[in-house]
């Protein structure tokens, strides 16, 4: 058993491999805040590789909130929720995310992937059916291997699929369609009101995660189904905030029962310390900007519109992604991760997608946007990404 475990991890070479040719882009070291410029190897790089979609992870209020957080309640909880790890601030918060996605109540998880974690794997039993996109995140994927429910998944954003898939399930079964509000990856936004519409048509649920969608889309960043005005027609919104919300954790909003019943269930939640005061407090800190600073959107959403049309006008293909996440199609893992390496060495920071998180023939690099970006730089970004991708002998037409 030993010696099998060990030949299963000596023979793991990915990474050497891609080490050897100087080409490993992964754990890299960042020396400053996430900006739109950050520092590398002492160096100043353009960051185009963030999640922090509004530019608030250095904001000063937000900054200022996080210390005096830790003046009065010190550095963590030293328990999970359940027991000793429920402060004032938690309960503030997550009042405050009820009314912001509109649902009656909401609970916070340490991490956005333990709340799909907990969630998806404590709702349904063996005769329940767990019905999931084929692109959704990890974090869903993980959930799902543990919950004892049956799961189904449909070809991507094809509702025409999920409605054969729906239509061959038991009448009287629990059914609980999860589906990614924005794809991290490609950029695209779920077609939500023909999804509630099948979803009604056959008795099932509906949670939509928000992780990227949040501070992006709809009233005030208030995600998918504001943003489609189909609130009442969502089960269940789970959010993140490390992305718009500068900071750490997650949470699942829905109607008091249900947010009951994940509190006494969820085991992500019932054995994980709680979230820390200082990001609990960072959070509140920063929906009271997006609340009261909805141009910080319209900015983010100039940015991404300037470079996807950029963009599109040096012939790059970026599929049908319609938010800040830009996917650039390379469609060679070893070109893709070159591409990285010369922008990062030509001052660019961005993100390379390959095989197994994206299928091998669709690897790509991750371009994403903050409100903070100046037009300026998306210009310099995008002249580079153009010369990278002559460097490696690519064509434009090839992808």
């Amino acid at each position: 058993m030993r010696k099998k475990l060990i030949d299963r991890i000596d023979a793991f070479k990915d990474a050497t491999l891609v080490k050897k040719k100087g080409l490993y882009p992964y754990f890299r070291s960042i020396e400053s805040a996430q900006d739109t410029e950050v520092i590398i190897g002492g160096k100043k790089v353009l960051m185009f590789g963030s999640n922090s979609y509004l530019g608030l992870t250095n904001h000063p209020k937000i900054k200022e909130a996080a210390k005096l957080a830790i003046d009065k309640y010190g550095t963590g909880c030293a328990g999970s929720r359940l027991l000793n790890g429920s402060l004032d601030i938690h309960l503030q918060l997550e009042n405050r995310l009820a009314k912001y996605v509109s649902k009656e109540a909401a609970v916070l998880f340490s991490t956005g992937f333990q709340a799909n974690l907990g969630v998806i794997s404590c709702l349904l039993d063996r005769n329940d059916f767990l019905i999931l996109d084929e692109y959704d995140h990890a974090s869903i994927i993980d959930g799902s291997r543990l919950s004892f429910s049956r799961i189904i998944k449909y070809a991507h954003n094809d509702m025409d699929d999920l409605r054969k898939k729906l239509s061959r399930l038991p009448e009287d079964a629990a059914k609980l369609i999860v589906s990614d509000g924005i794809f991290s990856m490609e950029g695209d936004l779920v077609n939500l009101p023909e999804l509630v519409k099948i979803a009604d048509e056959f008795g099932a649920n509906v949670m939509i995660d928000d992780a990227h969608s949040l501070g992006v889309i709809g009233f005030n960043g208030a995600g998918t189904a504001s943003h489609f005005n189909l609130n009442n027609s969502v089960d269940l919104i789970m959010g993140t905030f490390s992305k718009s919300f500068a900071s750490l954790g997650g949470f699942i909003a829905g109607d008091a029962s249900t947010i009951e019943y994940i509190k006494h269930h969820a085991r992500s939640l019932i054995f994980s310390a709680s979230m820390p005061p200082s990001a609990v407090a960072s959070v509140i800190a920063a929906l009271d900007i997006v609340e009261s600073e909805p141009e910080r959107i319209d900015k983010l959403w100039e940015n991404t519109n300037y470079a996807k049309k950029l963009l599109i006008e040096s012939g790059f293909y970026i599929g049908p992604s319609n938010s800040p996440i830009i996917p650039v199609y390379i469609r060679d893992n070893m070109k893709t991760f070159m591409i990285t390496n010369i922008l990062q060495e030509n001052g660019v920071f961005v993100n390379p997608v390959v095989s197994p998180a994206v299928p091998s023939h669709s690897s790509l690099i991750r371009f994403s946007l903050m409100a903070t970006h100046s037009f300026k730089q998306i210009e310099i970004a995008i002249e580079k990404l153009t010369a990278a991708f002559k460097a490696v002998d690519l064509s434009l037409v090839d992808v």
